[in-house]
């Protein structure tokens, strides 16, 4: 005679539906982005503090993290998207705007901390519906 597998707990369930929320490819996503963006901030703070500093080198999020971040969003691939860790790099593209060398524009780095906040905004939102949601799931109000 078979024996009939154990019912879920209502305990079990709800954080079975909690887990796949928070597993969501765009939940990660964003999550993901707002470390970037806040290693950008980072970077962008750094650049405008030696924005007189002769010699210095303007620093980004590194390119390569950008590609791979990139290829885990195209492929849905909420693995890779959980292992990134975004990096800062040199950037290779800055020219030095001044004879002493430095390769950082004020100009550029006010448009890209405005950018950033905007970005960072947005992802802020998509985590907390994401959050609204496991709170209405738990509660059952939103």
């Amino acid at each position: 005679m078979a024996v009939a597998p154990p019912l879920l707990s209502r305990e079990r369930i709800v954080t079975t539906m909690i887990g796949a929320l928070f597993n969501q490819t765009n939940y990660i996503a964003a999550k993901s982005m707002l470390d970037v963006t806040e290693m950008r901030q980072q970077a962008i703070a750094a650049n405008i503090a030696n924005v007189e500093t002769p010699g210095y080198k303007r620093l980004e999020v590194s390119k390569s993290f950008e590609q791979q971040f990139d290829s885990a969003i195209a492929a849905q691939d909420v693995n890779a998207l959980q292992t990134l860790q975004p990096t800062l790099a040199i950037d290779e593209s800055a020219l030095p705007s001044k004879p002493d060398g430095n390769t950082v524009r004020i100009e550029d780095e006010l448009l890209s901390m405005s950018k950033n906040q905007m970005e960072h905004t947005l992802e802020t939102q998509l985590v907390t519906g994401v959050l609204q949601k496991i709170r209405m799931a738990i509660t059952g109000k939103p």
